[in-house]
């Protein structure tokens, strides 16, 4: 089992809870939902490239 992406999640979610927590603190509350928001996109765009890497994969599996 491949935990790399477990980890690039797992990095993604420290770094922006440290920057949402900074930008929180300064009043800064509208960009650090941003970066929340930017956050999420990432993770969602890593995600979806490893789903469509699995597609790919079972397509070449049964010949499609």
């Amino acid at each position: 089992m491949d935990v790399d992406l477990i980890f690039k999640i797992a990095a993604v979610g420290i770094l922006v809870a440290v920057l949402n927590l900074l930008l929180s603190r300064s009043g800064r509350d509208e960009q650090a939902l941003m970066t929340t928001i930017a956050g999420l996109i990432v993770v969602l765009i890593v995600l979806v490239q490893e789903i469509s890497g699995l597609f790919d994969l079972i397509k070449s599996l049964f010949g499609f």
